[in-house]
C-alpha cells in the first residue's frame, strides 16, 4: 500500500527502544509492543497487574491498548489525548501514559521486550455496518413502505405453535401479513419456515386472507418457485437502505412503543 511504512526490531535493548518509541510516538505512527511487563494504573480507581507477557498498541491518536494474550477485550486501555513519556529504569523501560481530564496514569514498566514495530498505516477506506435482522425488523416498523406502500405493522415477534412471527401486519385492503425477515439471502428453510407461520394464521382465522412475505436482499435458485407453488411472496430489502433509515432516528426505534404508536 503507498506511503506504509514499517520499523519493526526483534529483541531490542531498552536504550534502542527508549529511541525509537520517542521517535514513533513524536511523528504519530502505529506502534506495536510484544514484550514482560507488570502494569500500574493509578486514577479514578487503582490497579496493578503482575509480571507476564502481553502485546500493547498505541495509536496515533494517543490512544493506548493493553491486551493478555487472551480475550477480545484490553485489560487496560486509555482513549486518544493521551501524553507519553518513555524512560530507561533500573529494573528495565518504562512507558507512561498520562491522561490529562481526568488525570490518570498508566506505567507500563518492561524487563524484556520481544518485538517492537513502529509503522505509518494508510487507511482511507470508508466504514459500512449493515443492518441485522432486528435492525431490518425495527426499520421495517419505522418505515413499512420500504416492503411495499399502505403496510401497517401491528405486532412483531408474534409467538404461533411453529415459532415466532418477525412482523404480523395488515396491507392496504386490510388482508393480513406475515413477514419472515433474513437479513442474507434466503433460501428453500425460510420459505418453508414462513409457509408454516401462514397455515397456522389461517387455522386461526380462516375467513381472512392472509399473505405471506419472505423480506431478504435475495433469494437462491428455486426458492422462488417453492414461494409461488406456496402462494407466498418474495420483496427485496438491501440490509443498507435498513442502516439508512434507523440512522435517521437518532433516539432509535423503540419496538414496543412504536407499535403501540403506530396501532
Amino acid at each position: 500500500m503507498s506511503g506504509s511504512s514499517f520499523n519493526c526490531i526483534h529483541m531490542p535493548s531498552f536504550s534502542e527502544a527508549e529511541a525509537v518509541l520517542r521517535d514513533g510516538i513524536e511523528h504519530r505512527r502505529m506502534v506495536i509492543l510484544v514484550g514482560s511487563c507488570i502494569i500500574n494504573y493509578h486514577g479514578r480507581a487503582s490497579s496493578n497487574l503482575t509480571r507476564g507477557e502481553r502485546l500493547i498498541i498505541i495509536k496515533p491518536d494517543g490512544s493506548i491498548q493493553i491486551h493478555r494474550p487472551w480475550d477480545v477485550s484490553p485489560v487496560n486501555w486509555q482513549p486518544p489525548g493521551c501524553i507519553f513519556h518513555i524512560d530507561v529504569v533500573d529494573d528495565g523501560l518504562r512507558l507512561r501514559a498520562v491522561r490529562v481530564k481526568p488525570r490518570e496514569i498508566v506505567d507500563i514498566i518492561f524487563d524484556k521486550i520481544i518485538l517492537l514495530t513502529c509503522c505509518t498505516l494508510v487507511d482511507e477506506g470508508e466504514f459500512s455496518l449493515y443492518a441485522s435482522e432486528l435492525d431490518m425488523q425495527r426499520a421495517i416498523i419505522a418505515s413499512p413502505n420500504i416492503v411495499e406502500d399502505g403496510l401497517k405493522i401491528i405486532s412483531f415477534e408474534r409467538h404461533v405453535d411453529p415459532g415466532f412471527i418477525d412482523l404480523y401486519g395488515l396491507d392496504s385492503k386490510g388482508r393480513l401479513v406475515i413477514l419472515e425477515i433474513k437479513r442474507r439471502v434466503a433460501d428453500k428453510s425460510a420459505v418453508l419456515q414462513l409457509a408454516k407461520y401462514v397455515n397456522e394464521v389461517k387455522g386461526r382465522s380462516p375467513y381472512r386472507e392472509v399473505r405471506g412475505i419472505l423480506v431478504a436482499p435475495g433469494i437462491s435458485k428455486g426458492v422462488q418457485s417453492l414461494l409461488s407453488s406456496l402462494g407466498l411472496e418474495f420483496k427485496r430489502l438491501d440490509p443498507k437502505k435498513c442502516s439508512e433509515i434507523l440512522s435517521k432516528s437518532p433516539e432509535g426505534v423503540d419496538l414496543k412503543k412504536f407499535i403501540q404508536r403506530g396501532s
